[in-house]
């Protein structure tokens, strides 16, 4: 009897470790059903931004957020499983893409670089163009896009055989129906989700903003002077509201040197105040989103002030306010102290998902 009690002993190890391995694994699986409460039940902008402008058609959810959270890194929205949303605009890249131009399925090379995802939640037109007037929309268009998502050149077709893929997955169907009350997967539906994704997707309560709030010490003297630069070179002008973007177009001559040009806005509204004009661009994180420009033509900070410095590349449409500007090197080193003081809080949190439903 005696002789079995080690063997009845270690027996009883196993079973103890065996049950507790199945209620972890157990537990591992479950993590797709606890997941939406890593999102609060309302979201409360950083420090320096203002309320979150929701959509009356698509107000905020936490079950719908953390939805859109597993399409947005899900490559399985593409045709052929290679590309998600994030493959384009990246966490470790601020949202955006250290690529010059982005790179979509089978490796075709685009001709504009990713912008920021980081609060577009503010902004009413998208992409460098502003060819949409929502972030719903601007979802769509790289699903059925042949050159970033899909293998199809046709958007319905690819907006169908995305619908028809998530449908195929159980565990997505479950989150449909906790995120819209049914099972049933629509377009609309996994663009809502993805939009409310990046609408959480922020940055404020940078040294700036701690500044501005009433906290002295927040910038350096070089910074502080560097805001007396951005505001006297006309940076301001173009660059300013809560992301420091007035979300309108304007044509500062990048990529007007090149024989056939891209044309920017002028393309969709044929207006000649348009020509060659591109949005101006989200200044948040702007010491984490090289490379800058509408083609990611430079890589620094540095390269770009050189750049506004210079006057632009002269063309029939630069702006009025693109003239040399005859920055000292004190003045230059201040004005990219002062734009890397715009990288703050509100984004970093983000992790890719663990798993994916299945």
């Amino acid at each position: 009897m005696k002789a079995r009690t080690p063997i009845l002993i270690a027996l009883a190890i196993l079973v103890v470790t065996g049950a507790f391995a199945l209620v972890r694994q157990e537990e591992k699986e479950s993590n797709l059903e606890l997941e939406p409460n890593t999102f609060p039940e309302t979201m409360v902008a950083p420090l320096g931004l203002p309320p979150i402008p929701w959509p009356a058609d698509n107000p905020y959810t936490r079950e719908k957020a953390y939805l859109g959270k597993l399409l947005y890194f899900d490559k399985r929205l593409s045709s052929d499983g290679t590309v998600a949303c994030a493959s384009c605009h990246t966490l470790n890249d601020a949202f955006a893409d250290q690529h010059a131009t982005s790179i979509g399925i089978e490796g075709f090379v685009g001709s504009r670089n990713s912008p920021t995802v980081i609060n577009t939640a503010y902004l009413k037109l998208l992409f460098w163009d502003g060819r949409v007037s929502s972030l719903e929309e601007q979802c769509k268009a790289p699903i059925a896009n042949p050159h970033e998502m899909s293998l199809l050149d046709n958007e319905h077709a690819s907006h169908m055989a995305c619908e028809q893929r998530i449908q195929s997955i159980p565990g997505y169907r479950k989150l449909f129906k906790d995120a819209f009350g049914d099972e049933e997967v629509s377009i609309d539906e996994v663009t809502q989700a993805i939009a409310t994704f990046e609408r959480t997707v922020l940055s404020g309560n940078s040294p700036y903003d701690r500044y501005m709030a009433g906290d002295k010490t927040a910038l350096t003297a070089e910074q502080i002077h560097g805001i007396k630069v951005f505001k006297d070179a006309a940076c301001i002008n173009c660059h300013n509201g809560p992301s420091f973007s007035n979300g309108k177009f304007t044509n500062i001559g990048v990529g007007m040197d090149q024989e056939k040009p891209d044309l920017g806005r002028y393309a969709i509204t044929k207006d000649k105040k348009d020509w060659g004009s591109f949005k101006v661009p989200i200044l948040r994180e702007v010491e984490n989103t090289y490379p800058y420009m509408h083609d990611g033509k430079y890589w620094t900070l540095e390269e770009v002030v050189d750049y506004y410095d210079e006057g632009g590349i002269a063309n029939q449409n630069l702006h009025p306010l693109m003239k040399p500007l005859h920055l000292s090197d004190d003045d230059k080193r201040a004005l990219v102290g002062f734009l890397k003081s715009l990288s703050g809080e509100g984004s970093q949190h983000f992790t890719p998902p663990d798993k994916f439903p299945e």
